[in-house]
């Protein structure tokens, strides 16, 4: 499984019409054969930033990032943040999903 982690810093001006604007990219990036999830969340410290969880199986990830709705929302993105976002990419062996945490059991 691939497993990408990506924080965005969003303008100001552009932060709360975020999950509007990225809406047609997410929707066509969770449509994707071999997406596991794809799931944004606002951070509670800075609310100007956006973290995108997002995981494929390890031979769909490739397609992702060369499919064109990928190409016009880093085009579209572009403009509306202030930095380059910053990215975790890695390969997790023998995974294909979300565990149960072990340490916090509830019921």
């Amino acid at each position: 499984m691939i497993f990408i982690v990506v924080k965005f810093a969003v303008k100001p001006e552009h932060a709360d019409a975020w999950p509007t604007r990225v809406e047609a990219f997410t929707s066509a990036t969770r449509a994707e054969p071999g997406n596991l999830w794809f799931e944004w969340s606002r951070s509670v410290e800075d609310p100007t930033t956006y973290v995108l969880v997002e995981a494929f199986q390890d031979d769909a990830a490739q397609a992702h990032v060369n499919s064109d709705h990928f190409r016009g929302a880093m085009d579209q993105m572009r403009p509306l943040l202030r930095r380059t976002p910053e990215i975790v990419s890695t390969t997790i062996k023998d995974a294909d999903g979300w565990s149960e945490m072990g340490e916090l059991s509830v019921g």
